[in-house]
C-alpha cells in the first residue's frame, strides 16, 4: 500500500485499500475473520470497509456470509497508520500450531 503523508481514510481511500487487501493479501483477510472477528471456521473473507475505528468484513461460515466488524486497538490517524495496524495485528498473532509436530 503506498498511502501518502497524512491521507485521511475516506470512502475512497478505503475502497482503494479495499481491493488491494482482497487483491494481493487475501490470506491475511482471512485470518483478521478467523482470529480477530472469532470465525475460526471461515473459509473466505473479504474487506468491505475500513475506517479509524475498525474494519468490515464478509466471512463464509458454513455456506453463509456473515458480516463481521472488527475494532482496532486505538483510532487510525491516517491511511499510513492503517496499513501499520494491518500489519501489526498479523504479527501480533501466535504461529498456528504445527500439524505434524
Amino acid at each position: 500500500m503506498s498511502e501518502g503523508k497524512s491521507e485521511q481514510i475516506t470512502s475512497q481511500v478505503s475502497d482503494r485499500i479495499c481491493k488491494h487487501m482482497n487483491k494481493d493479501h487475501a490470506e491475511a483477510v482471512l485470518t483478521y475473520a478467523q482470529r480477530y472477528g472469532h470465525q475460526p471456521s471461515a473459509t473466505t473473507a473479504t474487506l468491505t470497509a475500513i475506517d479509524n475505528q475498525g474494519m468490515d468484513l464478509k466471512a463464509g461460515v458454513n455456506g453463509e456470509s456473515l458480516p463481521l466488524r472488527i475494532a482496532f486497538d486505538h483510532e487510525l490517524t491516517d491511511a499510513a497508520d492503517a496499513h501499520h495496524t494491518l500489519v501489526a495485528m498479523l504479527r501480533a498473532l501466535p504461529a498456528p500450531a504445527d500439524a505434524n509436530a
